[in-house]
């Protein structure tokens, strides 16, 4: 790195996006991935749709336990 950088021709939030969404990686540890990989291939989803799929599950469960 440089000792000292120029932003006089810098354009403040040039890339700044007010709606930005970010969608963080999810690391399933290799039995867990596996498991849910010929889950979803039985079911013919992918596996996106499949995480999901049993994450709401387990989303109600809690909901019906907190209450």
């Amino acid at each position: 790195m440089e000792k000292e950088y120029d932003f006089s021709n810098g354009i403040r939030g040039k890339f700044y996006q007010k709606d930005a969404q970010f969608h963080l990686p999810v690391y399933l540890e290799p039995e867990i991935e596996d498991f849910v990989m010929q889950l979803a291939k039985r079911q013919d989803v992918d596996l996106t749709q499949m995480v999901n799929s049993l994450l709401l599950k387990d989303k109600a469960l809690i909901e019906l336990a907190d209450k």
